[in-house]
């Protein structure tokens, strides 16, 4: 049969596709707005037809239905990344976290969870038979690889994109054709802590450099510092609705760039409906695995590699965590080191942290003497080379712990900061030598 034929023969409702799904099944599902929507709800709209099935992923958007206790006897979640829908039922203990960061997921699919199925989302197929992937190469690409059985999505409005995102119709089992908007992350608006954020940042880039941001306001404000650069390259995980005025403007080009000149490399695109559509097709992004994308020997042959990320909380010594509060898990440890480590073995590159200096309107510093007991730590404190807040900028690559203590203070709230110098001053007296 040709390409068409296989095609053809596979289509199918999203209620004929889950008769793929057997008892026991684990199940990996595309991440963020890549997830196959209609059949999740399919999943749960016909739940008794399934027990002990395992779903597996990373951040999730919209609703997740399948995320709920009383489902549990059908489906058990197993997530790399916590997010709203999946949140409550993680720290209940229903469902279950594996940490590991981003570019280890491939390999923990291949050697731990070994997948059954695998849900994606795809575009139409190209003239050849070839699918892409669309907005979400990451773990979906090789946990299809491996899998027993491939059920995809066929959205038209799903962009094709380049790089190693193409899968042919006859590597997949199922197809469900559909025809529905892509769930649009909707950038959050930015405001005067950002802009401040954003411009100590870009006191940190220079021209030439490449790189890696997260999703957020932090880092879209930092984007939006850029306009007075020139050849900034983007080696990143993700990327968002402000790269695009960066490639128009001619701020970002990739010439400058020591790995994939003049293309834009990420692993997954969370946007608008204008992103969806100016990546589609478009040659100068291209999408790698995860395992690729995010490996640190990988990132570091990008000289000048800026790596910027946030977190939650910072201590004295510099040590990070980006996913929790206390015990309670809140989201994820996504890709953070493996570009931080990426970065601060490429030549001339650097890595930052962003965070605001309080949270809950003022009433608590971010900035604290120690970290609880229980509070994963999610960046050690040797990968951290600069701290930011709407303070300022502290330095800590080969810093003395007494010197980074003093440099994390000056970016504290002014409201906690002499608190935190008490604190400081306590901990030099108990520890002696040590501070």
């Amino acid at each position: 049969m040709n390409w068409k034929e296989i095609y053809k023969s596979r289509l199918a409702t999203p209620e004929e596709a889950i008769k793929f799904i057997r008892p026991g099944d684990k199940i990996v599902v595309a991440h963020g707005p890549a997830a196959p929507d209609p059949i999740l709800q399919a999943m749960v709209d016909n739940k008794f037809a399934f027990k002990d099935v395992q779903i597996s992923h990373m951040l999730t958007f919209g609703d997740k239905p399948y995320a709920d206790e009383e489902l549990d006897p059908h489906f058990h979640l197993n997530v790399f990344f916590v997010g709203d829908k999946t949140r409550t039922i993680i720290n209940k203990g229903i469902g279950d976290f594996t940490p590991t960061h981003f570019s280890e997921i491939p390999y923990v699919l291949r050697n731990v969870i070994k997948p059954d199925v695998t849900l994606i989302q795809v575009s139409k197929p190209d003239e050849h038979g070839y699918v892409s992937l669309g907005l979400s190469v990451d773990y979906s690409l090789p946990s299809a690889r491996i899998s027993r059985t491939v059920i995809a999505e066929v959205n038209d409005k799903c962009p094709r994109t380049f790089g190693d995102s193409f899968l042919h119709v006859s590597e997949i089992d199922c197809f469900v054709e559909t025809s529905r908007q892509v769930f649009e992350y909707i950038p959050v608006e930015i405001g005067e802590k950002e802009k401040t954020i954003g411009n100590y940042c870009a006191e940190l880039i220079n021209d030439g450099d490449c790189l890696q941001l997260g999703m957020g306001a932090i880092p879209d404000a930092v984007l939006g510092s850029l306009m007075d650069k020139k050849d900034l390259g983007v080696h990143s995980e993700i990327i968002g609705d402000p790269i695009i005025d960066l490639i128009e403007a001619g701020v970002i080009n990739g010439t400058k760039k020591t790995l994939h000149v003049g293309k834009v490399v990420v692993t997954s695109i969370f946007g608008t409906r204008k992103l969806h559509q100016y990546v589609d097709n478009n040659p100068v992004f291209e999408l790698y695995p995860v395992d690729y994308t995010n490996d640190p020997c990988i990132i570091a042959k990008n000289a000048n590699m800026v790596s910027i990320n946030s977190c939650v909380q910072v201590d004295f010594m510099g040590q990070i965590c980006s996913e929790a509060f206390g015990a309670i898990q809140y989201s994820g440890i996504g890709g953070q080191q493996d570009f931080m480590r990426g970065a601060k073995m490429s030549k001339g590159g650097k890595g930052i942290i962003t965070f605001y200096s309080t949270a809950k309107n003022d009433s608590i510093s971010r900035i604290v003497p120690m970290m609880e007991a229980g509070t994963p730590i999610t960046a050690a404190r040797t990968d951290v080379d600069y701290l930011v807040t709407e303070y300022g900028i502290a330095s800590l690559r080969g810093q003395t712990l007494k010197n980074r203590a003093k440099s994390i203070i000056k970016i504290s709230h002014p409201k906690f900061k002499d608190g935190l110098e008490e604190a400081f001053e306590n901990m030099i007296f108990m520890q002696g030598k040590n501070y």
